[in-house]
């Protein structure tokens, strides 16, 4: 009983970190305006995610059970990063996506933040901070995940 019960922790703390991001800038991006100038536009869960690289709980964000269709654009510039097309339920508890709409807006940069190196996905105009990109998609899609975090989007419905 009791190592079931560590297996269980163990596991969920393994899918919490599975997005997750340190809570500080990434040395590998530049944002296109300072901090403080982000902090006037972003409400304080953006600016949190996005400038400051942090992320949401699991299964508690505006999107990871959203089934409806539209494109996901990005909180801090309206532009179209994902689509629901390419939304898939990765069971990790965060919007996943096979594909951005348009490799141009994104840039994956590398995050060694808890000690592991993974692929951090930005905006591409901005710097500002996504979610992270993995190769445990569905295969038959191209293997990726992209894994997003809800605050960092704004969900148009078609």
């Amino acid at each position: 009983m009791k190592k079931s019960i560590l297996a269980v922790a163990i596991l969920f703390i393994i899918t919490a970190l599975g997005c997750q991001n340190s809570n500080g800038q990434s040395s590998k991006r530049k944002l296109s305006k300072p901090a403080a100038e982000w902090k006037k536009v972003l409400t304080p869960n953006q600016y949190h995610i996005m400038v400051e690289s942090g992320t949401e709980a699991p299964f508690k964000n505006e999107y990871y059970n959203n089934h409806e269709k539209g494109v996901y654009v990005s909180a801090a510039t309206g532009d179209v990063l994902f689509s629901s097309d390419d939304k898939f339920d990765s069971g990790t508890g965060w919007p996943s996506f096979v594909k951005a709409v348009d490799s141009k807006k994104i840039a994956i940069v590398t995050d060694n933040s808890f000690g592991e190196t993974r692929d951090e996905v930005i905006e591409k105009s901005t710097g500002l901070h996504l979610g992270h990109v993995f190769d445990d998609g569905p295969a038959d899609r191209g293997g990726k995940r992209f894994c997003m975090n809800s605050g960092a989007l704004k969900f148009i419905k078609k």
